[in-house]
């Protein structure tokens, strides 16, 4: 059963641009991402995402979970814990592997739940 698919417009608005500033990203004392290389969602009034590539982030520190969501605007997100942060960490992050068109330039990138890790910490660009 294929869920219906949102197209952004100006009653929700979707951005998706090159991200200026390096992401470091920590849990338990340790760096799970550390990029340059960011992309930043804007969706609507949500609060702005920073995503990061799969090369800046320690994947051996992850697990990928059965968990998953469906947004109209974007498509299907898997997820993966940190199991460094313990429960708190569970699902503590988001990836978009075949998202729908709008999104694209995210494809493969994960996100971070802020209040999930220890730290989202936005350092000077390069």
């Amino acid at each position: 059963m294929s869920q219906p698919e949102k197209i952004p417009g100006p009653d929700h608005p979707i951005t998706i641009e090159k991200g200026k500033a390096r992401i470091v990203v920590t849990v338990a004392g340790q760096i799970v991402a550390d990029s340059h290389d960011t992309m930043t969602l804007q969706e609507s009034t949500y609060p702005a995402v920073h995503y990061i590539p799969r090369k800046d982030v320690n994947m051996s520190l992850l697990e990928r979970t059965a968990h998953s969501t469906h947004c109209p605007y974007k498509g299907d997100a898997a997820y993966y814990s940190i199991p460094i942060g313990g429960e708190r960490s569970a699902n503590a992050i988001w990836s978009y592997e075949d998202p729908y068109e709008p999104a694209e330039p995210i494809k493969g990138y994960l996100a971070f739940y802020p209040d999930r890790v220890d730290s989202i910490e936005e350092k000077p660009g390069k």
